[in-house]
C-alpha cells in the first residue's frame, strides 16, 4: 500500500514569529542600505517635528490651514514611527523575527495612516475652497471645534474601515513558510502566508481604496474646479495669482501622494513578473517619500513658515 500522505505542518500563531528578510540577496550590504534609510528617517522627524513646533509656538499660525498641516505632519510622524524601527532593526541589527501580534498591529497603524493622509488632503482642499470662495466667513465656518471634529472624523473613518482586514489576519491559520519578503509587515505579504481562502483580503482593500483614496482624489479635483471658477471671477490678475499661490503647496503634496499610490497599486496589480525588488522599492517610496517631501514643499512655498523657520533657528525675536 502507498505510504500515508504527510500531514500539513501548522505552527502555532503565538509561538512561531514571522521572519523578515530585508532586501533578499543583499544581506551582506544591509548595513550600507541602512544609511539612506536612517537619513530619510531623521529628515522626516526633523522636518515634520519642526512644523509641529512652529505651529504650536506661533499664535499667528493658529489658523485652520495650519491646524490641518499639523495633522498632516503628525500623521507622517506616526507612520514612520510605526514602520522605520522595524526596517532599521532588520538592516542594522539583523533583528528579523517579529511576533504575529506585533506584525498585525504594525499593519493596523501603517495602512490606515496612509489613508488618513488622503483624508487630510481632502479637508485641506475644503479649507482652500472656503478661504477663496467665502473668505469673509472663513473663520466662522472653520471654527476650532469644527476643525477638531473634522480631524477626528478622518481618523475614525480610516481606522475603522481598515479594522475588518486586520482582524481577519488574527483568524487565519498560517502554515509552511513564515518568511515575509520585506523589512516591515506589509498586508499584501502577510496574507500570502495563510492557508485559507483570502478572497476577502484581496477584494476588500480594492473597495476600501476606491471609496477613500480615489474618491478623495475625485472630490479634490472637483473642489479645485470650483476654486478655479471662483478665481477666474476675480477682476485683478494680481489677486488671482495671490489666491492660486495659496494652493500651490497643497496641490504639490497631493500630486506626490497620489503618484506614489498609483505606482504601488499598478505594481501590485500588474507587476506579477517584475523583479522582487520592484514592489518592495515602490512600497518604500509610497510610505516614505510623501512624509519626506511634505514639510519641504510647505517650507519652500509658504512664506509665513519660511519666516518662522528663520526665526526659530537664528534665535531672532519675531516682530
Amino acid at each position: 500500500s502507498s505510504p500515508p500522505a504527510k500531514p500539513t505542518v501548522w505552527y502555532n500563531n503565538s509561538a512561531a514569529p514571522f521572519l523578515l528578510t530585508g532586501f533578499l540577496g543583499s544581506e551582506a550590504v544591509h548595513h550600507w542600505i541602512s544609511i539612506p534609510f536612517f537619513v530619510i528617517y531623521f529628515s522626516i522627524h526633523f522636518g515634520n517635528g519642526t512644523l509641529l513646533v512652529l505651529i504650536w509656538n506661533d499664535h499667528s499660525l493658529h489658523e485652520p490651514m495650519y491646524y490641518f498641516l499639523a495633522m498632516l505632519a503628525g500623521t507622517d510622524l506616526g507612520m514612520t514611527l510605526t514602520m522605520m524601527p522595524t526596517v532599521l532593526g532588520v538592516l542594522l541589527l539583523d533583528q528579523r523575527e517579529i511576533a504575529h501580534a506585533a506584525c498585525f498591529n504594525q499593519s493596523f497603524f501603517i495602512h490606515p495612516l496612509a489613508i488618513v493622509e488622503s483624508g487630510i488632503f481632502l479637508v485641506m482642499a475644503y479649507d482652500r475652497f472656503i478661504a477663496i470662495h467665502t473668505p469673509l466667513r472663513y473663520n466662522s465656518i472653520l471654527t476650532n471645534s469644527r476643525v477638531m471634529n473634522i480631524g477626528l472624523g478622518v481618523l475614525m473613518r480610516d481606522f475603522m474601515s481598515i479594522l475588518p482586514v486586520i482582524l481577519s489576519l488574527y483568524c487565519y491559520p498560517y502554515c509552511g513558510s513564515r518568511v515575509l519578503l520585506h523589512t516591515f509587515c506589509f498586508h499584501q505579504d502577510v496574507i500570502k502566508l495563510t492557508c485559507a481562502d483570502i478572497t476577502f483580503n484581496h477584494i476588500y482593500p480594492i473597495i476600501l481604496i476606491s471609496l477613500t483614496v480615489f474618491l478623495d482624489a475625485l472630490i479634490i479635483i472637483f473642489s479645485y474646479i470650483l476654486i478655479l471658477k471662483t478665481v477666474m471671477g476675480i477682476a485683478s490678475g494680481q489677486e488671482q495669482a495671490k489666491a492660486l499661490n495659496t494652493c500651490v503647496s497643497h496641490i504639490s503634496c497631493v500630486l506626490v501622494f497620489h503618484i506614489t499610490v498609483m505606482g504601488l497599486s499598478f505594481i501590485h496589480r500588474f507587476g506579477k513578473h517584475a523583479p522582487h525588488v520592484v514592489p518592495i522599492t515602490m512600497s518604500y517610496v509610497h510610505f516614505l517619500f510623501p512624509p519626506f517631501m511634505n514639510p519641504v514643499i510647505y517650507s519652500i512655498k509658504t512664506k509665513q513658515i519660511q519666516r518662522n523657520i528663520v526665526h526659530l533657528f537664528s534665535g531672532q525675536s519675531r516682530a
